[in-house]
């Protein structure tokens, strides 16, 4: 029997099965790594995205405020006096004069107190001037005594001079000079005591009458503060300006301190600014902004900050520096660029829906041949309505993806297509 030789086959099931096996296992691996090692990508389409260039140039941190047009100057209008409104002479609105009136209040009482301390006044002054003829007329009364005293005295004086000198020489007896003596001393003492009494008199008259001119002072004053109090019952404009904010109406009650109105001072104007309470610490007097009104632009400049901070938000009034725009008026809405920097060279990257996803610290830039855009971390400082200032991570003519970051998760790398 002969043996018959069988030819070995190449390619086994068996071998093709152990090459698929392998070639599987390379592929997983090579999957794996791709996938979990490398990076992950998506494909994004070149027209929904927005790719900008980084620049430098001149650079200003800046903020959008809203302001107020208001008058540089308001002088509140508030009811001195309670009262009732009687009659209006100006509706609101109207130019006024320093001084001219606006309004008529009523109060009974006060032109009651007014009434009775005219008459008070009037008393006080009647008994000033009675009590000053009576005190006149007992000066006169006194003096007259003082005289009568006087005359006695020196007649007393001249007899007991003469007596003395005859009882020397034994002309009269000591009967008759003790006599004449005792006279004397007599109208000596009346006339000293005479003289004392019309000293004192004259110390209280002078007394009494300060008394009563003080007295009298008083009376005035407080008549002329009711005089005033009665006066202010009509309103009067303080300054010259625009009557605004007019709040009353025939037969209203106002209670004193009731505001009535005020008067804006039209020789200028200033601008009130809301700030978010976040730069309180960044706003002081002489930082600029500027606003563009009727197409021409217009400097302003801080020259008061109220630190008091409500809703969120506090106020500063700014100036105008340089020409006031024509036709701007009261209550006007301004849209102003507040500068808290100077401006200076910087890095300049244009604003843009990013910023939300990456808070700044992270940005995808377009490799040079255009084709993907890939992480990159950077550092962003201040900001504008049109720039970030970046500090690290791109220079000047990188191409940056500045569009929104809210679909592409946790994608390294976005693969650009047309």
């Amino acid at each position: 029997m002969v043996d018959r030789v069988i030819k070995k086959k190449k390619w086994s099931t068996k071998r093709l099965l152990t090459i698929g096996g392998i070639t599987a296992l390379v592929l997983l691996a090579f999957g794996s790594y791709y996938f979990t090692s490398g990076k992950s990508r998506l494909n994004v389409d070149l027209d929904r995205i927005t790719i900008a260039t980084v620049t430098k140039g001149p650079f200003q941190e800046t903020i959008p405020v809203n302001g107020v047009v208001l008058p540089i100057n308001s002088i509140y209008l508030d009811a001195t006096e309670g009262g009732r409104v009687e009659e209006k002479y100006v509706e609101d609105g109207t130019i006024m004069k320093k001084g001219e009136p606006i309004l008529r209040l009523s109060n009974t009482d006060l032109e009651l107190s007014l009434a009775n301390q005219q008459t008070s006044v009037y008393t006080l002054l009647s008994n000033m001037r009675l009590s000053s003829v009576t005190a006149q007329q007992n000066t006169v009364n006194k003096l007259t005594s003082l005289a009568d005293v006087e005359s006695f005295y020196r007649e007393a004086e001249r007899v007991y001079t003469l007596d003395k000198k005859l009882y020397a020489q034994k002309a009269i007896g000591f009967q008759e000079y003790k006599q004449s003596e005792n006279n004397y001393n007599y109208y000596l003492q009346k006339k000293q005591l005479t003289q004392e009494i019309l000293k004192q008199d004259s110390i209280s008259v002078n007394q009494q009458s300060e008394q009563d001119k003080q007295s009298f002072l008083g009376a005035k004053k407080t008549l002329s503060i009711l005089n005033k109090k009665v006066g202010d019952l009509i309103v009067r404009s303080p300054v010259d300006g625009q009557l605004t904010s007019l709040d009353a109406e025939v037969g209203q009650s106002k209670t004193a301190g009731t505001r009535l109105g005020q008067i804006d001072v039209l020789t200028g104007f200033k601008v009130r600014v809301d700030v978010d309470e976040h730069y309180i610490s960044r706003i002081y007097s002489g930082l600029r902004g500027k606003f563009t009104f009727a197409d021409s632009n217009y400097d302003l400049k801080i020259f008061k900050v109220y630190t008091q901070v409500t809703a969120g938000h506090f106020q500063v009034d700014m100036s105008f520096v340089g020409p006031v725009p024509r036709g701007i008026r009261r209550g006007q809405t301004l849209q102003i660029l507040l500068a808290l920097s100077e401006e200076k060279q910087a890095i300049l990257v244009p604003r843009g829906g990013f910023y939300q996803q990456t808070g700044g610290n992270w940005i995808f830039k377009v490799s040079e041949d255009g084709k993907m855009a890939y992480r990159a971390d950077i550092q962003l400082g201040n900001q504008n309505p049109e720039f970030y200032e970046v500090l690290q991570g791109l220079n000047p003519g990188d191409k940056v993806v500045t569009s929104s970051y809210e679909n592409y998760g946790t994608m390294q790398e976005l693969i650009l297509k047309k």
